[in-house]
Order: C-alpha cells, then sequence, then structure tokens
C-alpha cells in the first residue's frame, strides 16, 4: 500500500510525514521528494511469532511518499511542479493546518482543504479534456476508440467541470476503463486535522469537508513522540490522553479507508502477514503469495486467529474441528490463517 502525504505550504506535512514515518531529515533536505516504508504493526503477528519461533518474521508494510512541492503554485502562475509523484499512490492523505504558527493568519480548515482539492479536480479535467480532444482528432482520421471509456471520460469531464471529485463518485473513480489515467480526485482521502498540541478535538467540519473521511493529528506533538524512547513516549501519551500514537492510527484508518484486511501464513521458517482487499477469494489471495498457489490451487486450510489463540497450537486445533477446509471461492477474512494446499 503506498500512501501520498499532501497538503498547502505550512499546514505540517513534512512534520506529519516524519510523526508518521520515524524519518527524520536535515532542514536542507525537507523540500525534497521522500519515501519511507513503515512496519505495519500487528499484536497477532506478534502471538504468532512467539508461538512459533520462526527464522522471519514479516509484518505487512505501507510506503509513504511526500512530495512537498507537488501542485504548489505561485500566486497566480502555474504550478511549480507536477502531481506524478503521488500518482501512484493508492491514498492520499491531506493534510490540513488548524493552528497558529507565529506570524501566520488564523487557521481556516475548510478554505485550505477547499484550495488544494480544486488543484487536484483542475490536474484532472486536464488530463480528461486532453484524451477526449485526442479521440475526437483519431475518430476524424477513422480510428475508433473503446465507446465506454470515451462515455465514462465524458462523465468524468461533467463532474469535474462542476467542481466535484471524482471519489465522490465510485462508479467512476473504481472504472477499470479508467485506472491507467491515475486521477488524483479519484483517489481516497483521509483528511488529517492538524491540530496544535493542546487540543484534540475534531473541528465541527463544514461545507465539502464535512463529507470527507477525517480525523485529528497533533502533528507537532506526535513528530516529539515520534523521537522519544518508548518509556519517554508513554509518559507523555498518557499526559495527553493519547490512546496510541498517530502512527498507528492512521494506519488503522487507511486500511479501512482502502477496504484492506490482513491474513497470516506460519511456519518455523516464517510468519507473515499479507495485505488483500475485504471478499478476496481464496483464490486470489493465493496469487499474492505466488502465482503457482493459483494455477494450480487444490484446497485452503484456514482457522481464525483467535480460534487458532485458544486453541494454542495447530494439532490441537485439528483435533477440536477448528481447521476448516475450503474452496476457491471462500472470502478471506481478517485474521485468518491459511495453508494453501496446490500441485503444479
Amino acid at each position: 500500500m503506498k500512501l501520498g502525504i499532501v497538503g498547502l505550504p505550512e499546514s505540517g506535512r513534512t512534520t506529519v510525514f516524519e510523526a508518521l514515518t520515524r524519518d527524520f531529515a536535515a532542514t536542507s533536505a525537507r523540500r525534497e521528494d521522500r519515501m519511507s516504508i513503515v512496519r505495519v504493526p500487528d499484536s497477532r503477528i506478534d502471538a504468532l511469532s512467539r508461538i512459533y519461533r520462526p527464522e522471519k518474521t514479516i509484518y505487512a508494510r505501507i510506503e509513504y511518499f511526500l512530495s512537498p512541492q507537488a501542485g504548489v503554485r505561485k500566486e497566480g502562475g502555474r504550478a511549480e511542479s507536477s502531481w506524478i509523484p503521488v500518482r501512484d499512490a493508492d491514498a492520499l492523505i491531506h493534510v490540513v493546518r488548524n493552528f497558529s504558527p507565529f506570524g501566520s493568519n488564523p487557521p481556516d480548515p475548510e478554505k485550505d482543504f477547499l484550495r488544494l482539492d480544486q488543484e487536484l479536480i483542475l490536474e484532472d479535467l486536464a488530463v480528461a479534456e486532453k484524451r477526449l480532444e485526442r479521440m475526437d482528432a483519431e475518430s476524424k482520421k477513422g480510428k475508433k476508440s473503446d465507446p465506454t471509456e470515451r462515455e465514462l471520460l465524458a462523465e468524468c469531464l461533467a463532474t469535474l467541470e462542476s467542481e466535484t471529485p471524482l471519489r465522490r463518485i465510485p462508479r467512476l473513480a473504481e472504472a477499470r476503463e479508467l485506472k491507467g489515467y491515475a486521477f488524483l480526485s479519484a483517489k481516497p482521502m483521509l483528511v488529517l486535522i492538524n491540530n496544535p498540541d493542546e487540543d484534540s478535538a475534531l473541528p465541527e467540519p463544514a461545507g465539502r469537508l464535512a463529507d470527507e473521511n477525517c480525523m485529528v493529528m497533533r502533528g507537532k506533538l506526535e513528530n516529539e513522540l515520534a523521537q522519544m524512547t518508548d518509556e519517554e513516549a508513554a509518559e507523555l501519551l498518557e499526559e495527553f490522553s493519547i490512546s496510541a500514537p498517530a502512527r498507528e492510527r492512521v494506519i488503522q484508518r487507511s486500511y479501512e479507508l482502502l477496504g484492506l484486511i490482513s491474513f497470516f501464513t506460519v511456519g518455523k521458517d516464517e510468519v507473515r502477514a499479507w495485505t488483500i482487499k475485504k471478499k478476496t477469494i481464496a483464490l486470489d489471495a493465493a496469487e499474492v503469495i505466488h502465482s503457482d498457489m493459483k494455477k494450480g490451487f487444490i484446497r485452503a486450510e484456514v482457522i481464525a486467529y483467535e480460534d487458532f489463540i485458544q486453541a494454542g497450537s495447530m494439532a490441537a486445533a485439528k483435533k477440536n474441528g477448528m481447521l476448516r477446509l475450503e474452496g476457491k471461492t471462500y472470502e478471506v477474512c481478517d485474521g485468518d490463517i491459511i495453508t494453501f494446499r496446490f500441485n503444479v
């Protein structure tokens, strides 16, 4: 999973990136594009590793990407840099300022949110217009285009011209024919309201911001937490009544936003978490591990994580009838422990 972090200048997007990744850079590098891969904390993997004591424990991972100059415009001018670095992100984390740094204007989260969201819409509008113009030119030369693609693009154009982001229209945002365009406003978005240290409340959402998936993060405070030892951080978490560090809460919300779950494979050699979409069938989950598993799929041996922990071992689980045999069309559930049987 790749998450692109975006936001207006002075929104705290770099501070948020560093708090989420614990990847700190010198001041001179804070305007550069940055990428960091983060391990997804999962207590279930921890417990399975304690039981199996494998040679390797592999957690799910998230890739965070920060492009500080993406879409930033000079007043009345063109964008200083393109959105290309975040086009292949699975979702966007939009950091919105809700604090007042010295010498700055009071925060206006809705106004700032709309300003950047408008940039996404304008960028997508240009892409849709250019493609439709090309289709028209090719049509005059006798070259036929995909009628479904053309119809969807025309609908995208009308939606964008009404200043509506494509993510509001699931049929367009998820259309297979449009995937290659990597429309920015079609990407799922988590809006991070960046509050001051002393304020943990989500501001009353207004206007279009009320329709977004929002959560609060005290960026500066979380950045400080990320630089502390676990013991120091525990004290600060208690002092500020924070249930868990933001990096854990953002990961959880990101999984929910993208409709993702984890299943596990276990053994003495490796305990591993695999990330898939909800409602993925066993046949497709097998392919996530290796294409041969899908080609030669025979069956899936499945046990829920909670049942396995209750049994204490796979042998006990089998004895108690907790291990199930499932076929190709079984919908994998979050926390399933699966052994795929296949023959190629």
